[in-house]
């Protein structure tokens, strides 16, 4: 019989799903400094732009770094770790955020941030064989129109598959598989799993070590001004980490990943507000359809719970 879930970590779909949000929030942020670093706009710090394995290299590193004083206060065992699926969660997480840094640095923001945001509804497919979960009519169209949306932001075309297109679309296929390990670290809402912080301290120091040894083939020594975005970068991604880690352990990944879409949105209101990029009419189409599908799922669930 399943064990009861951690306090404070029971089933609640309307707080995974704004802290779902407040995740995507922070890895859109994230995405536009690494897009700022890897591209002109890093020349604005001083120096050449970085190359992708630098940037994620300061993305882990700094992250691991924010966490120490919490690891150091808290103290937090690894005693029964489950090291394997450490390793390979942080494995697909590199190598998530290394290509999405490099598509985000060779194609426009938004194309590359809608094809590598995929990963939710291919998330949502291998829940089904790897983690048991049952997908509902409702959410099966909720998570289309999710991927409709993300069609529409795309626009397929000559231009949108490019060689870079592909490597956002392999960030898509290494995060859904990220999603499946954070699942089964987490346990989900139905069992109790490992503990946030160990997870958080694991991943990154492992993340961090693979990182470091990318980074080294390329290196290129960053300049105070690279320095001070790369620290922004990784404390942004681990608090950000630290969201969807909660979000995951308060619903099923069939549920709450379908609001990481939300991270589009985030673009573009960040473009529009820092760089004075008007949306054109297709992505507020896109965003539109995804949020609404976003909606309609939360609506559902909630209806359903009141059974």
């Amino acid at each position: 019989m399943p064990s009861d879930p951690l306090p404070g970590t029971g089933p609640s779909p309307t707080a995974a799903a704004l802290i779902m949000l407040g995740a995507a929030s922070l890895v859109a942020a994230a995405t536009l400094m690494a897009k700022a670093l890897g591209t002109g706009f890093g020349t604005a710090f001083g120096g050449e732009p970085l190359p992708p394995f630098m940037v994620s290299a300061g993305r882990f590193v700094f992250a691991w770094l924010a966490l120490l004083p919490m690891v150091a206060i808290l103290r937090p065992s690894v005693k029964g770790a489950r090291w394997a699926l450490h390793g390979a969660r942080a494995f697909f997480g590199w190598a998530t955020v290394s290509c999405i840094f490099a598509a985000a640095a060779l194609m426009p923001l938004a194309e590359a941030t809608a094809i590598s945001f995929l990963n939710p509804m291919i998330a949502m497919v291998l829940a089904i064989p790897l983690l048991g979960e049952r997908i509902g009519p409702w959410r099966w169209g909720a998570a289309g129109a999710a991927l409709i949306g993300a069609l529409i932001l795309i626009r397929p075309g000559m231009e949108a598959f490019q060689p870079a297109a592909l490597i956002a679309l392999a960030a898509a296929v290494f995060g859904a598989f990220e999603v499946i390990f954070i699942k089964k670290l987490t346990g989900g809402h139905k069992v109790s799993g490992e503990p946030p912080l160990r997870i958080l301290f694991i991943n990154n120091s492992i993340g961090a070590t693979i990182a470091l040894i990318a980074a080294s083939t390329v290196w290129v020594w960053p300049t105070p001004g690279q320095w001070g975005l790369l620290a922004a970068l990784g404390t942004t991604m681990v608090i950000a980490q630290t969201c969807f880690i909660q979000a995951m352990k308060r619903a099923d990944a069939s549920f709450v990943m379908p609001f990481f879409y939300a991270a589009l949105v985030f673009a573009a209101l960040y473009d529009l507000v820092l760089f004075d990029v008007v949306p054109a009419g297709s992505s507020l189409i896109g965003a539109s359809v995804i949020v609404t599908g976003a909606i309609v799922l939360a609506w559902r669930e909630r209806v359903n719970r009141g059974r």
